[in-house]
C-alpha cells in the first residue's frame, strides 16, 4: 500500500471508529457529558463535514470548529478598512484572495465595489500582485494580505521582492494573524470547556510542533493532524488515549509535513519583514500580540501609511453569530439566520462566504444532521 492510501483506507477508518466509539464512551461515563475537540484549522472543519465524521462521531464526541479560517477572522474593522482602499478609485487597484471579496462589511463589500467600478481583482498569491504592479507602472496597486503564518511568508517574500526593485507603485494593507495568542483567548474563556485540540496542519508546518507546547500547561491533549480521513481519525483517537491516561502532551501526528521546529525559512522571512503586534480578530476583539505589522525597514510599503483611508466604527449584522462560532460556543445549526436569510447565495456572514468557513461546511455537508446538543458547553 502506497504511504499516501493508508490514509484514505475505508478498512483502516472503521478500525478507527470503533476505537474510537469504545474510548470516547468511557471518557462520556467519566465527564458526564461528550468530550469537546475543537477543530482549529479550517481546512480541517470541511474535511470532518466531507468525510462525513461529524454524524459518524456526533453521539460520542462533540467535534467543534475554531478561529481557523483566515478569512472569517478577519474583523469587520478590517474589512471595511479593505472597501475604503476599493473606494479610493481612480488609479488604484485592489488584489486580494477569492474569498476576501465577498465577505461583507458595515455597509458594502469588495465584491459589491467592483460591481460599482471599483479595480478589484482576485489574486493567487502576493507574488502575482507584485507581477501585476509591474507590468502596470500607472496603477497603484494595494494588496490586501490575510491569512495566517501559513500566508504571511509569501506575503514576506512580495514585499522584499517589491523594495529590491524599488516599486513604488506597490503595497500592502496587512491582516495577517498568528494561531496560538488566539488558542490562549479560547482556554481562558470560563464559558467554553474544550478536552482536546485537533492542531492546524498547515500553521504547523511553518511554527513547528514546539510553537503549542504551552497548550502542556494547561493539561489539554492536542494533535497536529493532517488533513485525510485517517488523519483525522487517529488525531482524536491520540487525544482520547492521552485523555484516558491522564496525559496532556502535544502531538505531531502529522510527520510527513511538519517538524519541531517548523520551517525555518519561512518563519525568517517573516521576522525579517513583520514585526508582531497587537490585532482584533472577528468575534475576539483585540488579542494581544496577535497580529504582524510590517516592519520599520518597509514602511514606506505599508499601504495604511501611504493612503491613510479614514478609520470607521464598523456595523454588526443582527442576528449573525459568525463571532460565537469562531469560539466554538455556537455550531452554524445553532445560528437563526442560518440556511434561511444566510446561505452560500447571500452569505450574512464570512463562515458562510469562505470556502473554509464553518457555515459554509455545515451547509453544503452535514444540514441533514441533527442538532447538536449543548452538554458539552453546560
Amino acid at each position: 500500500m502506497k504511504d499516501l492510501e493508508k490514509f484514505r483506507d475505508p478498512g483502516i477508518a472503521k478500525a478507527l471508529i470503533k476505537e474510537i466509539r469504545i474510548m470516547a464512551a468511557r471518557e462520556t461515563e467519566r465527564l458526564g457529558r461528550r468530550a469537546v475537540f475543537m477543530e482549529v484549522c479550517g481546512t480541517h472543519t470541511v474535511a470532518v463535514s466531507r468525510a462525513g465524521l461529524r454524524g459518524i462521531l456526533g453521539d460520542y464526541i462533540d467535534l467543534r470548529s475554531g478561529p481557523g479560517c483566515p478569512v472569517c477572522v478577519t474583523d469587520y474593522g478590517d474589512v471595511d478598512r479593505m472597501v475604503r482602499f476599493a473606494r479610493l478609485r481612480g488609479n488604484v487597484t485592489v488584489g486580494t484572495f477569492g474569498d476576501m471579496v465577498r465577505v461583507p462589511g458595515s455597509d458594502s463589500s469588495l465584491e459589491r465595489e467592483r460591481a460599482m467600478g471599483a479595480d478589484v481583482r482576485i489574486l493567487y498569491s502576493p507574488a502575482d500582485a507584485v507581477r501585476y504592479a509591474l507590468d502596470n507602472p500607472q496603477r497603484e496597486v494595494v494588496f490586501l494580505g490575510v491569512g495566517f503564518e501559513t500566508t504571511a511568508p509569501a506575503t514576506a517574500l512580495a514585499i522584499k521582492e517589491a523594495k529590491a526593485r524599488n516599486l513604488e507603485n506597490f503595497s500592502v494593507f496587512l491582516a495577517h494573524k498568528l494561531v496560538p495568542p488566539a488558542m490562549e483567548v479560547l482556554l481562558s474563556d470560563p464559558e467554553l470547556k474544550i478536552d482536546g485540540f485537533i492542531l492546524p496542519g498547515h500553521v504547523s508546518a511553518i511554527i513547528g510542533r514546539k510553537a503549542y507546547t504551552f497548550l502542556e500547561g494547561y493539561g489539554l491533549p492536542s494533535v497536529i493532524a493532517g488533513f485525510e480521513p485517517n488523519d483525522i481519525l487517529d488525531a482524536i483517537r491520540l487525544i482520547l488515549k492521552m485523555m484516558g491516561e491522564g496525559e496532556s502532551r502535544v502531538v505531531n501526528g502529522y510527520t510527513r509535513v511538519v517538524r519541531e521546529d517548523g520551517n525555518m525559512i519561512a518563519r525568517r522571512q517573516m521576522e525579517d519583514v513583520f514585526t508582531v503586534c497587537d490585532a482584533s480578530w472577528r468575534g475576539f476583539g483585540a488579542i494581544p500580540r496577535s497580529g504582524m505589522a510590517i516592519s520599520s525597514d518597509y514602511k514606506d510599503l505599508d499601504a495604511s501609511q501611504r493612503f491613510l483611508p479614514a478609520p470607521v466604527t464598523p456595523r454588526i449584522p443582527t442576528g449573525c453569530v459568525c463571532g460565537e462560532i469562531l469560539k466554538g460556543k455556537l455550531t452554524p445549526r445553532d445560528c437563526r439566520l442560518f440556511a434561511k436569510s444566510c446561505d452560500p447565495r447571500r452569505p450574512v456572514g464570512p463562515c458562510m462566504v469562505s470556502s473554509e468557513g464553518a457555515c459554509a461546511a455545515y451547509y453544503q455537508f452535514d444540514r441533514h444532521l441533527k442538532g447538536v446538543a449543548d452538554d458539552a458547553l453546560q
